[in-house]
């Protein structure tokens, strides 16, 4: 009863202070913290930004104490007759087992915008590895005339220009690093005068969902699939470029040859540090059987995959879709990676019925999702043994980390709700958990379509989600 009676106060301290994947170690004693029962020696943490005072948690670790079905359905009919919403929404509100306490429209399929990302996300935890790296690598190719060196990719879409950054996502391989490494590699085999060439086969010759530009004007939402790119090729000329690179606030336009751009200035690298590079930058084929010179990691699969639901990152969407076909054997191509992750859906157990999936991002038009579907994959999320741990904890959470700090959901709810947005033109969705008040978990996923209101109704979401922590 001792690990059961934690108050939610804790709760908020923990994400505030953590909001990581040792929240859930620490919590249940798995890994040593400052949550365990046991004494340990863990890392310290400044003092918590405020406490949320609340009674002591006594219920179940999934659904607490009794639910308030009354006052879910309420809530749910004061949306309902929220201005801007219309009648083309659906909404499923559920315990932590992923048992409907109320819904409406819940096999409707509907637009699902980035909602659809969770999707996604769910299909490529249960199947990557997500300990693993995407390493670009150099190798020496001698078998024609003169030294050529061969950059190929194997899906890092978030390489930095500069050094390697260990603190950032984005950037964390750094192209300058590669070439520092490269040069000592040639160094060694007594050679300053190079020709550059780059292998960008990977993702085979289809690169972009069919239906993905009319939602992708100048690339500003998505690149194409790449083996390679730096900063997911966007262009900053004339643009003010975030101090953050992990947080995604602006939106310039992107080149269309994010592999060949990496090329070149890999190429400019090693000319300014000595390396004489004879003509210019070609495709070619990485030597095949042989170790590469030198290579540099990006970040582990589980950090990306974080990085792309808190930002809704469409590009490193579609990359894990494309790198879940590949691994499961499905055609290198979009259609591939959407049918993979419907067979990793269908075969976990999630409903499909009326389910189509145009791309793995939600920027396409084409998809729909049911709101059931959409809460059986949260439902998944949440339970204490899920395969799904890097894509739930990867969550934007209420009031402190991603998304969800750009939507209007109450200063009560900090902390205490896991979430993912959607936004399109006609389309306002949400998706997530919630951590009870009382105690336990709840579920919810919402779908509004051609609202009489773009903005009242994303704001009648967020209120709706604001409230659940109470019930």
């Amino acid at each position: 009863m001792a690990r059961r009676r934690r108050t939610v106060a804790i709760a908020v301290i923990v994400t505030i202070l953590l909001g990581s994947a040792y929240v859930i170690g620490d919590a249940h004693d798995v890994l040593p913290g400052p949550l365990s029962v046991h004494t340990s020696q863990g890392p310290t943490f400044p003092a918590a930004v405020a406490v949320r005072q609340a009674k002591t948690v006594t219920g179940d670790s999934d659904t607490g104490p009794q639910i308030d079905a009354a006052k879910v359905k309420s809530l749910v009919d004061a949306f309902a007759k929220s201005e801007g919403v219309g009648n083309d929404f659906s909404v499923v509100i559920a315990d932590g087992n992923g048992d409907p306490i109320v819904q409406r429209a819940e096999t409707t399929p509907r637009e699902p915008a980035s909602t659809m990302k969770t999707m996604t996300a769910y299909a490529a935890s249960t199947t990557l590895d997500m300990s693993s790296t995407l390493d670009t690598e150099v190798y020496l190719d001698e078998s024609g005339e003169g030294v050529r060196l061969v950059l190929k990719g194997n899906g890092d879409m978030l390489l930095g220009e500069g050094a390697s950054d260990p603190d950032h996502i984005n950037g964390r391989a750094g192209l300058a690093t590669l070439v520092d490494r490269t040069i000592a590699a040639l160094n060694k085999h007594d050679v300053n005068a190079v020709t550059v060439a780059y292998d960008d086969s990977l993702f085979g010759s289809k690169r972009f969902p069919d239906t993905i530009g009319a939602n992708n004007p100048n690339l500003i939402y998505a690149a194409p699939m790449a083996s390679m790119a730096i900063d997911e090729a966007r262009n900053w000329t004339g643009v003010t470029k975030p101090k953050d690179p992990d947080v995604e606030s602006s939106y310039p336009t992107r080149s269309s040859t994010p592999a060949s751009d990496v090329a070149k200035k890999f190429a400019a690298q090693l000319k300014a540090k000595g390396i004489k590079v004879s003509g210019s930058v070609s495709e070619g084929t990485a030597p095949d059987g042989d170790a590469p010179i030198a290579s540099v990691s990006s970040a582990h699969l589980s950090e990306i995959m974080g990085f792309m639901l808190k930002n809704s990152d469409n590009t490193e969407a579609e990359l894990f879709g494309r790198l879940t076909a590949l691994k499961t054997g499905k055609d290198n191509s979009p259609e591939g990676a959407t049918a993979a992750v419907k067979a990793i859906l269908a075969e976990r157990g999630i409903d499909l019925t009326g389910v189509n999936v145009a791309d793995c991002s939600g920027l396409s038009q084409g998809s729909k999702l049911t709101v059931r579907a959409l809460a059986q994959v949260q439902a998944k999320y949440v339970e204490s043994d899920a395969e799904a741990a890097p894509a739930a904890e990867g969550l934007a959470i209420s009031g402190l980390s991603g998304t969800a700090l750009h939507r209007t959901i109450s200063s009560s709810a900090d902390g205490l709700v896991r979430l993912k947005t959607g936004s399109l033109d006609q389309v306002t969705s949400m998706t997530g958990n919630v951590s009870r008040a009382k105690g336990g978990t709840l579920i919810f996923s919402i779908i509004v379509n051609k609202p009489g209101n773009m903005w009242s109704a994303s704001r009648a979401v967020d209120k709706l989600v604001s409230e659940l922590p109470e019930v």
